[in-house]
């Protein structure tokens, strides 16, 4: 009987340490990115604001781009920008918009270590992150509006639509 009960301990435990090579993630579905910038560009565009908009996931991979009618190309990559900013360096510290990342660095004391500026990073307001289950899985970003907040109210405007969705 020991005998038994060991080797099950062993097979348990054999399981547990397998189990850590496994690593599971989450994301929204294609249906759910694509409508969360379909929501940020109409918003927008009934403000009168031609914009952007972008889904990340937490690797940064573009899930769903949407651009509104007569937004300005640039803008394009301002939104990825955004929400690749919110997507990789928000979860460190629970930050879940790019104004909350600027805020915290505005506050930061100088440093004379040199900054290097990293790619595709920018700590312009507009991005949101996508949230469900207290965990960040992905950012949404909006650009072209005549300023972040707005873009960032677009972004809000269309999560708030979908948060009962996310659960």
């Amino acid at each position: 009987m020991l005998r038994l009960s060991v080797f099950s301990l062993a097979m348990v435990v054999a399981g547990a340490v397998q189990a850590q090579g496994v690593v599971t993630t989450q994301k929204i579905s294609a249906a759910l990115a694509n409508e969360l910038v379909g929501d940020s560009v109409a918003q927008c565009a009934k403000n009168g604001y031609k914009v952007w908009a972008v889904v990340v996931d937490l690797d940064g991979v573009r899930q769903a781009l949407l651009r509104g009618d007569g937004a300005p190309i640039h803008s394009q990559d301002n939104a990825y920008y955004k929400a690749y900013t919110v997507a990789s360096m928000g979860i460190a510290r629970k930050e879940t918009s790019t104004k909350q990342i600027a805020d915290r660095m505005a506050k930061a004391p100088p440093s004379p270590v040199p900054v290097f500026p990293l790619p595709n990073i920018t700590y312009a307001q507009g991005a949101l992150a996508i949230v469900h289950n207290g965990e960040m899985i992905g950012a949404l970003g909006v650009s072209g509006a005549p300023g972040g907040n707005f873009d960032e109210d677009c972004a809000k405007f269309a999560l708030d639509k979908v948060k009962d969705r996310m659960k």
